[in-house]
């Protein structure tokens, strides 16, 4: 298959750079062969025919910081192959997986999942044995197994326990990522407390049951070792409002969901509701967004939780939390939020592969992705095409009320050139990625 010459597409080729207009020339087997004149040159000399690509922007990857599959082999709501080729149809290709799982990834015989290149799949060792907050896990040796740092639970552990394991070390310098959320706190709410949580009807969530264990956090963060502190899911404008006070402010990330959705956008009946941290309010995403723009919150992720179809049946007040993301990735994440934060608020492009790709990579410390010739890790978004078909997840809690009309990944070297829709009139759904 001859190579596919793209004419003018909008090139962002790594952090500082603005879009430019330049040519590329993309291989069948999903190598970037040529960018700039160099393309165009080879292009002609080849005879190919040119694809117009001037509305389109061909960038690196996406990087999540963390999501879950508590299943890699048997899962009904994932897999390790199914959210790979979700992950991959969406132009995501770092994921970075927490280690909540069955059994718990608390130790090194619990760390060998991988995937094909040039996927990357990162994995977090986990701070306590078993998730439990009862007893530290083998952090040296998790770390040694090829764990990228530590992650707590979803709320934030005992402060002695996490006092010792910071002084103690044996991590390094590697990231320990720590929810500030207190589940006793909520109150069994899961919804954050507000005038629209209580016309929907839903028990509300006080937003001591974020402030409070984010005060201690903070404060944590000004002693020995509290530089390894990375704030997972930051989820109201109250949070926000502390870290502009703290003379030390650690990392944060924020889920893509509390970005694009909160407790007035959402019917009674519509998926969305039951994710931790709870939903917020409009007050709650306009802060995010705010602090996400001014450089405070520096990831986004995805934070993909999925719900199986037997699970999803049940009332909300029974079901575990938790979003899908990955799994239309295509269609919401990274659509969603170039609506959300490109078109209405006014974001540059590069503003935004700032938090999707560049920050989770440096958060993760791993070097920022960049288009090079010779790589397989770019991905090609038309914020114009019709948003994308069926999904390669097997999540049950996809919120596809939130799909865009616009927006998709047309092409990315994640994924088989079959795959691919190049034809600016064409429409195709998301495949997998090569073997």
């Amino acid at each position: 298959m001859a190579p596919f010459w793209l004419q003018r597409v909008q090139l962002l080729q790594g952090p500082g750079s603005l879009p430019d207009p330049q040519d590329a020339l993309i291989a069948a087997d999903g190598v970037l062969e040529a960018i700039g004149p160099e393309a165009a040159e080879r292009g002609a000399a080849l005879a190919l025919r040119p694809i117009p690509a001037s509305g389109w922007i061909l960038a690196p990857v996406l990087v999540d910081a963390h999501s879950v599959l508590e299943d890699p082999w048997t899962g009904r709501a994932e897999t390790l192959s199914s959210l790979a080729q979700a992950a991959a149809a969406g132009g995501y290709g770092t994921v970075a997986l927490l280690p909540w799982a069955r059994p718990w990834r608390d130790r090194p015989e619990r760390l060998g999942l991988q995937w094909p290149d040039p996927l990357q799949l990162l994995l977090w060792g986990s701070f306590s044995r078993d998730g439990a907050d009862g007893d530290l896990a083998p952090h040296a040796d998790q770390v040694a197994a090829g764990a990228i740092g530590l992650a707590c639970g979803a709320e934030c552990p005992p402060l002695p326990l996490l006092e010792r394991g910071l002084l103690l070390a044996e991590a390094g310098n590697r990231p320990v990522l720590v929810a500030p959320r207190q589940a006793a706190l909520t109150s069994g709410g899961f919804v954050r407390e507000g005038v629209e949580a209580l016309r929907a009807g839903w028990p509300p969530d006080p937003l001591a049951s974020e402030v409070l264990p984010l005060t201690a956090l903070l404060s944590l963060a000004c002693r020995s070792g509290g530089d390894s502190l990375i704030l997972m899911n930051l989820s109201t404008a109250a949070g926000v409002e502390a870290l502009n006070r703290s003379p030390q402010c650690p990392p944060v990330t924020v889920s893509w969901w509390h970005l694009v959705a909160d407790s007035s956008s959402l019917t009674p009946t519509e998926e969305g509701w039951r994710v931790e941290p709870s939903l917020g309010t409009p007050e709650d995403r306009q802060a995010l967004q705010d602090a996400l723009a001014g450089g405070l919150i520096q990831a986004v992720a995805v934070h993909h939780q999925p719900v199986d179809a037997e699970e999803r049946l049940l009332p909300l007040d029974q079901r575990r939390p938790g979003v899908a993301g990955h799994g239309a990735s295509h269609g919401l994440v990274l659509p969603a939020l170039w609506r959300e934060l490109v078109q209405r608020r006014g974001w540059t492009p590069q503003a935004l592969w700032q938090v999707l790709s560049w920050g989770p990579s440096a958060l993760l410390r791993q070097p920022p992705e960049q288009l090079r010739a010779g790589s397989r890790r770019w991905l090609l978004f038309d914020p114009e095409a019709s948003s994308g078909g069926p999904s390669a997840s097997l999540a049950a809690n996809l919120p596809l009320h939130a799909l865009p009309p616009q927006g998709r990944v047309r092409a990315t070297g994640l994924t088989a050139a079959a795959c691919w829709q190049l034809d600016p009139s064409s429409a195709q759904e998301p495949g997998s990625p090569p073997a």
